[in-house]
């Protein structure tokens, strides 16, 4: 699991990605609206989902967007599972020091009734996370549009 970094909705030039359309502006300054994209991957059956809050990468938004997936995705897949096993990145808003993280992941565990394993990763491994590539497959998809409106960027 893991959060990403915020995307700006709007005419933003979106860190000088935005190609071929020069209406764009050249600073991304001022934009009201904005995305944080989560990301569940199940390896078992090799499943990813995403899912965007727009509220900022907190650890009440990362454990609020489990369960949102294990509400939506998780019963049917993991009807026979005894225990789930999270890989975070050991960020600021998901290390295993984190009080508020810790809380929330007790709640939630309490709410599925299934004991968790919270692996993290050491700093500056989180490439290892599979969630972590999820954001260039993204930017490949978004392929450099000007992402004026919700609606474009889900599309």
């Amino acid at each position: 699991m893991d959060g990403k970094a915020t995307v700006n909705i709007g005419d933003c030039s979106r860190g000088g990605k935005t190609r071929g359309d020069h209406r764009a502006a050249d600073h991304d300054m001022g934009c009201e609206e904005k995305h944080t994209p989560f990301g569940v991957v199940h390896e078992a059956i090799d499943s990813l989902c995403l899912s965007f809050g727009s509220s900022a990468k907190t650890s009440d938004f990362i454990v609020d967007s489990l369960y949102a997936w294990w509400e939506r995705q998780a019963p049917e897949v993991c009807a026979r599972v005894t225990h789930l096993q999270l890989k975070a990145d050991n960020g600021p808003e998901s290390n295993g020091r984190r009080t508020q993280f810790l809380k929330r992941m007790v709640e939630f565990a309490d709410h599925i009734g299934k004991s968790i394993r919270l692996l993290c990763y050491p700093p500056y491994y989180s490439k290892y996370n599979p969630v972590g590539r999820c954001r260039g497959i993204l930017e490949k998809h978004w392929n450099g549009a000007r992402l004026t409106d919700t609606r474009t960027m889900l599309e």
